[in-house]
């Protein structure tokens, strides 16, 4: 199970500084307890993605425990002259994978971060990302794959015969096709491009199975 640590963010700037970092609109906080949201990097790609909750004029998000310092120290530097201050508490709370996997809910560890867009973690389809809010970080790149609808990878979940790891290859047909994101048992989510969904999918000697998603059925990822 992975440890989960909350990054507190307060001061003056807070709001100011976040939601020109944030994927979606922390205005929604005043009438939400948390939201999903993730920050990128200028190219897109997703540094760090969990909940965003609001207490006391201080935001604390959610992350795992071995991003939680990089995610600050790479905050920083985007802070300038801005009045922010950023703490790390570590709650001693760990990630319940199961649940976050038969949601299809992908989860963004240090080995992962900055590997995978939005859309390939189906961050459209989680309600993370608010298309109306303005200029973020990345903002501008994930836009046009929105609406150009360029999406061809996406973050599927499939059961396997066999154990496997985050990090390990899907294959079809002999070629490495996507990533292994999270497991629990024999469930798991894995990034593929759509278009091989339906294929005889495998990792090294273990064999996938498409499985539908409480957001995502078949019918819609073979589309």
């Amino acid at each position: 199970m992975n440890r989960i640590s909350t990054i507190l963010v307060s001061g003056v700037d807070a709001f100011e500084f976040l939601q020109g970092q944030l994927t979606n609109d922390l205005k929604r906080l005043e009438s939400e307890s948390k939201i999903l949201a993730a920050w990128c990097s200028p190219k897109g790609r997703v540094i760090w993605l969990g909940n965003v909750l609001l207490a006391e004029s201080t935001f604390r998000l959610s992350a795992p425990s071995d991003l939680a310092e990089d995610i600050v120290r790479r905050l920083l530097i985007f802070r300038f002259r801005a009045k922010v201050k950023f703490e790390i508490i570590d709650e001693g709370v760990t990630a319940d994978l199961a649940a976050l996997i038969s949601k299809g809910h992908p989860t963004i560890g240090l080995e992962q971060s900055e590997q995978y867009t939005p859309h390939m973690l189906n961050l459209d389809l989680l309600d993370a990302i608010d298309f109306n809010k303005g200029c973020y970080t990345g903002q501008e790149i994930i836009a046009r794959t929105h609406y150009k609808g360029a999406t061809k990878r996406r973050t599927l979940k499939f059961e396997s015969d066999m154990p496997v790891s985050p990090g390990d290859k899907v294959s079809h047909a002999g070629q490495d096709i996507g990533n292994v994101l999270n497991v629990y048992g024999t469930d798991l989510l894995a990034v593929i491009p759509i278009n091989k969904a339906d294929g005889e999918l495998s990792v090294h000697n273990a064999k996938l199975n498409l499985v539908a998603l409480p957001y995502l059925n078949k019918a819609a990822i073979l589309a």
